[in-house]
């Protein structure tokens, strides 16, 4: 959805502000808060370097998970591998968010969230997150704040990614789900995604959010990857307001969680592909499908051997429909499967999402296909690429999708001299 005329969620404001952590300069922090206290739900890195935001927001969730009033995030310093003083420096700015919002409002009791982004191994400057937090606390707004905070978390990105979206509850009015992403390097999540914060107005419990928060990732931000890096800060959080005013969401077999989950999902996998759109260098976006198996984690499995094969991302960049890596790929990825069954398609997509060329067969039943090559470059000179691999195993209904980018001479550019 496009940045303008948005329908914010009901109830949440947002900011961001300078504050003199990038060396560069520019927005560098922002916050997303609320008018009452959330519900948050949160999915964290597997990165056994934690970063020490991630650990202290863990704990205030735990903690507090009805009573969360905000998030906060400065770029430019990832507060990683900083050891106690970098929790202490976490812990400090949490309680000073929180202090302060609540100086402009003695209503607000809930607790703030940290998150941060950039190089690891540098202490945050307590005295520039102090400044961030006075000046974004009183530049809080609905549509252009929102805005302002997509642009302020961005490090590498070149673009801002801000999604929102309305979700029609049955026997009910709408809700809204807004949310903003970074990232465009060291993406590969593993139970969360470079930084997100999704903010919704419906009233929902915290199991409940919890459950479809963490399904949501699952089929999202968990199916994208640039360059097979999972980051210390990866994190996904979740705030639900009950700004709506309709019936609080328990019940994970209701149709209204179902339509919560999955309009949660269709908001995340919108904000992924604007991830991956935007990787460090790249050029192309592919969708890599992967069906007919016996499980869903099994199909993510390959599809995801696929699209982080660094062989298939430079053959996407050089434009060449060199199969042979794709089912490489899909062999190597540890799941059983018959690789005499084995179909392969190639495809592309306009700015629309409709085909402009035919879906090209490459492979069938596991040999080489009548394949076209003047048609396959045709295809492969688009932006937009799909890939199915279709694996007919029998009785196999499952299927899963991954987006990756291709592999360019400028994303080593932009990390050869990203300290820099």
């Amino acid at each position: 959805m496009a940045t303008t005329s948005l329908r914010i969620a009901r109830g949440f404001l947002a900011s961001g502000v300078t504050c003199g952590i990038k060396k560069r300069g520019g927005l560098d922090f922002a916050m997303v808060a609320s008018e009452v206290p959330c519900t948050a739900a949160g999915v964290y890195t597997k990165n056994k370097f934690r970063a020490a935001p991630l650990t202290v927001s863990k704990e205030l969730i735990d903690a507090n998970p009805g009573n969360i009033q905000a998030v906060m995030i400065n770029s430019g310093c990832a507060n990683a591998c900083t050891g106690e003083k970098g929790l202490a420096t976490a812990r400090e700015s949490s309680a000073l968010a929180s202090e302060t919002l609540r100086s402009a409002n003695p209503n607000i009791t809930g607790k703030v969230l940290v998150m941060s982004t950039g190089v690891i191994g540098q202490h945050l400057d307590m005295e520039k997150i102090a400044k961030g937090i006075q000046l974004s606390s009183k530049s809080l707004k609905t549509e252009q704040g929102w805005q302002d905070a997509s642009q302020a978390i961005m490090t590498t990105d070149t673009k801002p990614k801000l999604v929102s979206r309305q979700i029609m509850l049955q026997g009910h009015g709408p809700i809204t789900i807004t949310g903003i992403a970074k990232g465009a390097g060291m993406i590969h999540p593993n139970m969360a995604t470079m930084l997100g914060v999704l903010a919704t107005d419906a009233a929902v419990g915290q199991k409940a959010l919890q459950s479809a928060l963490s399904y949501a990732c699952d089929r999202s931000f968990n199916c994208v990857t640039v360059d097979g890096d999972t980051s210390t800060n990866d994190s996904v959080f979740l705030l639900a307001n009950g700004q709506s005013k309709l019936p609080v969401i328990e019940d994970t077999t209701s149709p209204n969680y179902i339509a919560f989950r999955d309009g949660l999902t269709a908001t995340a996998a919108e904000l992924s592909k604007l991830l991956v759109r935007d990787g460090e260098g790249a050029t192309k976006l592919a969708e890599i499908t992967v069906t007919g198996a016996n499980s869903y984690s099994d199909a993510h499995t390959i599809a995801s051997s696929i699209a982080t094969s660094s062989l298939v991302k430079t053959a996407l960049y050089g434009q060449d429909a060199n199969w042979g890596r794709i089912l490489c790929a899909a062999g190597y990825s540890g799941i059983s499967f018959d690789p005499s069954k084995v179909n392969l398609f190639m495809g592309c997509l306009d700015a629309n999402g409709n085909r402009p060329l035919p879906e090209q067969q490459l492979v069938k039943d596991g040999a080489p296909f009548d394949v076209n090559e003047d048609t396959a470059l045709a295809i492969l000179k688009h932006t937009d690429i799909t890939c199915r691999l279709e694996l007919n195993i029998p009785g196999g209904k499952e299927q899963a999708t991954y987006w990756t980018c291709d592999f360019s001479y400028d994303y080593v550019k932009v990390n050869a001299s990203y300290r820099s």
